[in-house]
């Protein structure tokens, strides 16, 4: 029973930052019709960015607890400094070509950023162990758990409902939406389709960096951090649906839990299990658990 337990603890824990991340790319998808490659550059920046803020704010000698808004500071940073510099610098230029050209774009642009993490913070791994101390351990049932995990938890249900409800319940949300379903008939009705581009680019590069800055206290942040990443991230939005916010959830949420009984039962098989069930879904599924073959939804 303990290591049931186990499993479900380890699997939720491991799905909720991964939701975040995932949130992020299925929402340029939904809006953008972009294969962001990218996005796992975005991540390893939220975690770079957030062991930098986080041993500066060290030296200041402040309130520990203090040390989780520097590292939501370190995601906004990376959001309001990379966002307009990619979006409005590079992939403009190539919106209405050929899909498989912006994916090239994509990863180029991920070339260059993995590289840009290597001249600025170098090859050495960085460490961020302050924040994970901080809420101690919560005990459930014979095992002990770190309660940092289950705080993920809670940012990534937050973080959910955020962005539904800015979605589905803001005027800026409900413009956001028009251009998902027709960006043609958004711009003819006079919505600037540039710049709810550039918004929704803008939130999936914070989602992805946010979901870096809250795993740096858990991981070795060095380089390579974003293959990884991007690779499990596209697992979650193809099992989930592409474009789809409770295909992401549920997507996160299969791939963690799948991920988790591996590593218990059969380490060796830890992204085999991922891989197995991506298979499954698209064998039986092609367009994935969340969407629909005639209309891509968010």
């Amino acid at each position: 029973m303990d290591q049931v337990i186990t499993i479900l603890v380890d699997g939720i824990t491991y799905a909720s930052w991964l939701f975040i991340v995932a949130l992020g790319l299925t929402l340029v998808f939904g809006v953008m019709k972009i294969l962001n490659i990218a996005h796992g550059s975005f991540y390893a920046l939220g975690a770079y960015a957030a062991a930098t803020f986080v041993a500066w704010f060290a030296t200041l000698q402040l309130a520990p607890s203090l040390s989780l808004v520097t590292m939501f500071l370190a995601a906004v940073a990376v959001a309001v400094l990379v966002a307009p510099l990619c979006e409005r610098g590079l992939l403009r230029f190539f919106y209405g070509r050929d899909e498989v050209l912006l994916v090239l774009v994509t990863y180029a642009l991920f070339l260059i950023m993995d590289d840009l993490t290597k001249l600025i913070w170098g090859a050495n791994p960085y460490y961020v162990s302050q924040p994970y101390s901080l809420f101690g351990n919560v005990t459930i049932g014979a095992q002990s758990y770190v309660g940092y995990d289950f705080l993920l938890v809670g940012v990534a249900v937050i973080v959910g409902i955020a962005v539904w409800w800015g979605l589905k319940r803001t005027r800026q949300g409900k413009i956001v939406l028009a251009v998902i379903h027709s960006e043609e008939i958004a711009s003819s009705m006079g919505v600037n389709v540039s710049r709810v581009y550039t918004l929704a680019f803008g939130i999936g590069i914070f989602l992805a960096a946010l979901g870096g800055a809250l795993t740096a206290p858990m991981i070795s942040v060095q380089p390579g951090l974003s293959v990884g990443v991007i690779i499990i991230s596209f697992a979650v939005v193809i099992i989930g649906g592409l474009g789809s916010i409770p295909g992401a959830a549920i997507g996160a949420l299969i791939v963690g839990l799948a991920r988790s009984l591996a590593v218990h039962t059969a380490p060796v098989a830890e992204l085999f299990a991922v891989y197995v069930v991506m298979a499954i879904v698209l064998v039986f599924r092609p367009e994935g658990l969340f969407t629909l073959t005639r209309a891509r939804k968010i």
